[in-house]
């Protein structure tokens, strides 16, 4: 390969990952997004402390194991759904973590039964563009791929969103 083909793969690179989400995007104008949450810093009020609180911070359509935002994308994290905490019985401490959590959607501003995204991580798009991996995303032979399961095979990542986005 010669130095000036070496040197525009990277291009071809950023034009495929960024081409693929853009379509994507146009693909999902007018569709419905989800909000992303994040824990608030507790503040002190005459010396009490506040209950926690999971505030929103953006949003971003949910796709597969993929949020898309306008500019941005994230790995998907903990996904909630919003709920006023109310004295409930469990049978597992996890159950009850998850519901304080829930609970915490709701004292942010979450409405009842709102989907809520806990600790999404953005994807460093720039490292993928250079044909690195970040979070789901890698570029395999020049292509860009998203790995969406832990013990699953890499797939192209026009294939993966094409498919996501027909389920829709």
């Amino acid at each position: 390969m010669t130095e000036a083909g070496r040197a525009a793969e990277p291009d071809r690179d950023r034009a495929d990952v960024d081409a693929v989400l853009d379509a994507a995007r146009r693909r999902l104008a007018g569709s419905p997004r989800e909000r992303l949450g994040d824990w608030a810093q507790t503040r002190r009020l005459l010396g009490f402390g506040r209950a926690p609180r999971i505030v929103p911070v953006g949003e971003a359509w949910h796709v597969g194991v993929l949020l898309i935002a306008d500019a941005d994308v994230y790995a998907t994290g903990e996904v909630l759904r919003a709920r006023t905490a109310a004295p409930r019985g469990y049978t597992a401490e996890a159950q009850r973590e998850r519901s304080e959590r829930a609970g915490a959607a709701a004292r942010g501003g979450f409405a009842d039964g709102e989907v809520v995204h806990l600790g999404a991580v953005p994807i460093d798009l720039d490292a993928v563009r250079r044909g690195e991996a970040s979070g789901p995303l890698s570029v395999v032979e020049g292509v860009p791929h998203v790995r969406w399961s832990a013990s699953g095979a890499p797939r192209t990542l026009a294939d993966y969103l094409d498919e996501q986005l027909q389920l829709r």
